[in-house]
């Protein structure tokens, strides 16, 4: 299995920081925060990594992570998305050519966690796996619908829901076989009304074709894509140094 990280985007709630760098490059306590989903992905014995990134800042990717031998990455790779604001998905499909039909373990660039997925990216075969958490802000999430019958199965996802139908959200945390190419090349832009290719509509294909499975993310999750956010993981990491 490789290993996805997707950095892109223009990082805009954070702004005036994001004048200043790429958002994932901002430090979270003692580290810049994309170190986080690196040495998740290492940690699972994911050490060939692709880092998708946009923006004016790309080239201070390169500055920060080398070759990233120092993190524990046997192969770090760099793609460029032209448009930062083209959406999760869109940065996915810059990954085709790297995934060369394997399997990819994805995580969003501004997730930090400590949880461990080593098993199952060790039991992974098809299909998807998305990892869930319960949030008290559902409504910034993908949220699960889960099957009355059997709550093992999910039967919607739906994206930053007014009324969430279930207390899990979708953390930025996936796996996937090699067909997550193709349903992203079906995305509809306006699956969710922001003009993105959304990786929620891409997970709701996999439930279609009774492909997608979940975990639940034992131990800290958090993202860090708004101030409030960004605080809340360097109090965490800072408190666990502590």
């Amino acid at each position: 299995m490789k290993g996805v990280i997707l950095a892109g985007g223009l990082g805009t709630r954070l702004y005036p920081l994001t004048h200043v760098t790429n958002k994932h490059l901002l430090p979270v306590y003692n580290k810049p925060m994309i170190f986080y989903p690196i040495q998740t992905l290492v940690n699972a014995g994911v050490t060939d990594i692709l880092i998708v990134t946009s923006g004016p800042h790309v080239g201070h990717f390169l500055g920060v992570l080398k070759n990233g031998k120092e993190l524990g990455a046997t192969h770090l790779e760099y793609a460029y998305q032209e448009k930062p604001d083209g959406g999760i998905a869109d940065a996915l499909s810059l990954a085709q050519d790297f995934a060369d039909k394997d399997s990819i373990a994805v995580i969003l660039g501004d997730n930090t966690t400590d949880a461990d997925i080593s098993e199952p990216v060790k039991r992974f075969k098809d299909g998807a796996v998305v990892f869930l958490k319960k949030v008290p802000d559902l409504k910034r999430f993908g949220v699960p619908e889960f099957d009355p019958k059997n709550p093992k199965n999910i039967i919607e996802i739906e994206e930053k829901p007014a009324n969430p139908k279930s207390e899990y959200a979708v953390t930025g945390v996936y796996l996937y076989d090699n067909n997550v190419f193709d349903y992203i090349k079906k995305c509809d832009p306006n699956f969710a009304g922001r003009g993105e290719l959304e990786i929620t509509e891409v997970n709701n294909f996999y439930i279609k074709a009774k492909k997608l499975s979940w975990e639940e993310l034992n131990g800290h999750w958090s993202d860090a894509g708004t101030f409030d956010s960004l605080f809340m993981a360097n109090d965490y990491w800072a408190t666990q140094k502590k």
